[in-house]
């Protein structure tokens, strides 16, 4: 019987890390440009986010939106030709104010994940 225990605990251990191994598997943002909560001074002209994995580029976007809630961006959100980790969309003309910044990609083993960050715009 001890043999048995022992092994159905050995057994549960490693599937427990192998729960873990998958469930880390998500793309994750690693940082932005402009970064999470910061306050700029000069006007970006595209928001960055680099993520832990690759990402699909058909299923992943960024969108911008202003103070007022309407979406700002130039609607080409795009991964990085030689960098496929990077999601980049471009935005012009931000004016002083606080922007929401919302983010959903697909990594290439197929998770998905979403999120959303401020900055400022500093008058």
């Amino acid at each position: 019987m001890s043999r048995i225990l022992r092994f159905i605990v050995i057994c549960s251990a490693m599937l427990i890390g192998l729960d873990v191994r998958i469930a880390s598997a998500h793309a994750m943002p690693d940082h932005a440009e402009p970064r999470v909560g910061s306050s700029v001074e000069k006007t970006p002209t595209e928001v960055r986010i680099w993520f832990n994995e690759k990402i699909e580029p058909a299923f992943s976007a960024i969108e911008v939106f202003a103070p007022d809630g309407k979406q700002i961006d130039k609607k080409d959100s795009h991964v990085d030709a030689k960098e496929n980790r990077l999601l980049i969309v471009s935005v012009s003309g931000l004016a002083p104010g606080t922007y929401k910044v919302a983010w959903h990609v697909v990594s290439v083993d197929t998770h998905k994940t979403s999120g959303d960050f401020k900055f400022t715009v500093k008058p």
